[in-house]
């Protein structure tokens, strides 16, 4: 891959972590702001369930933090772009998609089948 197409990605890459830090940043500070208690059983479970589905979302975030610093290790090591499982070149368009991507769309796919055969 050019090393202008290798920018791009790296600045797209640095972006969505720099928005996802911000955003576990106002979570863990709306985690720390004590709210006035709720009166209403019903009003608290829903600021419980919130809470429990904001969280979720966190530990997904999470997830994809650890894909984008793969991708940037990548990038780094020249190997950005690349199948980890046919070693053929991931598609651009996919790549814009989800520039974390490690398989080509190909790979992706067997993959999802498997998993869908086994349950997961």
């Amino acid at each position: 891959m050019k090393k202008e197409k290798l920018e791009f990605f790296k600045k797209l890459l640095l972006k969505r972590k720099e928005e996802i830090l911000k955003e576990v940043l106002e979570t863990k500070k709306g985690l720390t702001e004590k709210g006035e208690p709720l009166p209403d059983a019903l009003d608290q479970a829903t600021r419980e369930s919130d809470l429990a589905f904001e969280l979720r979302l966190r530990d997904r975030e999470q997830k994809l933090l650890k894909k984008i610093e793969k991708a940037l290790k990548k990038i780094e090591n020249g190997t950005y772009g690349i199948c980890e499982v046919c070693g053929s070149e991931i598609d651009e368009k996919r790549l814009m998609a989800r520039p974390e991507a490690t398989l080509c769309i190909d790979c992706k796919r067997a993959q999802e089948r498997i998993e869908k055969i086994k349950g997961e």
